[in-house]
């Protein structure tokens, strides 16, 4: 057994199924305030890193950053998530206005600068990874309603590819960008489009993973690549073969696959075991340590990250933060 490992040496054994001194954990949420600048959002990333001493750090941008260098205009608030004010992309009549553009410019610098912030404030200490959105996701962003797409999807496939492809193509130079920002890898997202629920399989094919591979081909350089596939009834068996570290999902949403379920398909790395909504937001330090447990014996610990499901409601109480590193201390 590994003794007295780094952050970044025990996050990497865990990524490649070596022997590890304790399992990593991280946990990540908005800041709705501070998430508008580079200065605020890197502040914010460092001061929950500093908090509870994670060992890896998952930056969690505003969600629509990536919606914003297309024309999409976005409310903010302090409170709560943003909310589309100016929509760019209308229809299907509106997706030539979807070009390839700079992706080290507009919102997509701020994020860069943001970057630079936080790997100098961690100085090497631990490893970071930026959310980027896939193509799909972006689409929705910018649509604003995720059942224009979905027409899209249906009344113009043609246009819809040409403009994913556009999307594609950016995001995919910004992504790298990241990587020479500091970033060790990124946690690629495809939110709703993960799920059934939104896409079908077939349609996802289609639609979605021509550009996921696009752009994690393209990555493949880097050592930490994360897929978070979204919600429910989702996609995530269909993907087991992205070219990406870890797997994280909600293992204990309604029809998903549990850890035990992947682990039988994948020698990937699985992240979660905690519920984000109801265990982490209303539960108590107890309810947050049985499932981080379960999820560390279900997985027997090896190739695995301790982490909530997805990104946490902010006012998620401070013990159940604590609660989920002292599972992997215990």
């Amino acid at each position: 057994m590994a003794i007295n490992m780094t952050k970044t040496d025990r996050v990497e054994a865990a990524l490649n199924g070596d022997d590890v001194d304790r399992v990593p954990v991280s946990a990540w949420w908005h800041d709705y305030e501070r998430e508008w600048s580079a200065a605020g959002l890197a502040e914010a990333t460092l001061e929950s890193y500093r908090e509870y001493d994670w060992d890896f750090v998952k930056v969690n941008p505003r969600f629509c950053y990536y919606a914003e260098p297309w024309g999409t205009e976005y409310t903010r608030y302090a409170d709560r998530m943003p909310e589309p004010k100016t929509i760019a992309v209308q229809g299907a009549s509106d997706l030539a206005k979807i070009k390839v553009i700079d992706g080290t410019a507009g919102a997509f610098a701020e994020q860069l600068e943001s970057l630079e912030l936080i790997a100098s404030g961690l100085d090497g200490e631990a490893p970071f990874i930026q959310t980027v959105f896939s193509p799909l996701a972006v689409m929705s962003r910018i649509t604003g309603p995720t059942a224009t797409v979905q027409q899209m999807i249906k009344e113009a496939p043609e246009a819809l590819e040409e403009a994913l492809g556009a999307i594609a193509e950016t995001i995919g130079e910004y992504a790298e960008a990241c990587l020479d920002a500091g970033a060790s890898g990124i946690f690629y997202a495809a939110v709703e489009w993960g799920s059934s629920e939104f896409i079908s399989g077939a349609d996802y094919d289609r639609f979605g993973r021509p550009y996921d591979e696009k752009i994690l081909e393209a990555m493949a350089v880097a050592p930490f690549n994360v897929l978070h596939v979204c919600r429910n009834n989702n996609h995530l068996p269909r993907l087991l073969d992205y070219p990406v570290a870890a797997f994280h999902w909600d293992a204990r949403g309604e029809a998903n696959p549990s850890l035990s379920d992947i682990r039988a398909l994948t020698d990937r790395a699985l992240m979660g075991g905690v519920d984000h909504r109801r265990t982490m937001r209303r539960g108590d330090a107890a309810d947050v340590g049985t499932e981080a447990t379960e999820a560390l014996d279900e997985t027997g610990g090896r190739r695995f990250l301790l982490a909530p499901n997805c990104s946490i409601d902010p006012e998620s109480p401070e013990q159940n933060l604590f609660a989920l590193v002292e599972a992997v201390l215990a």
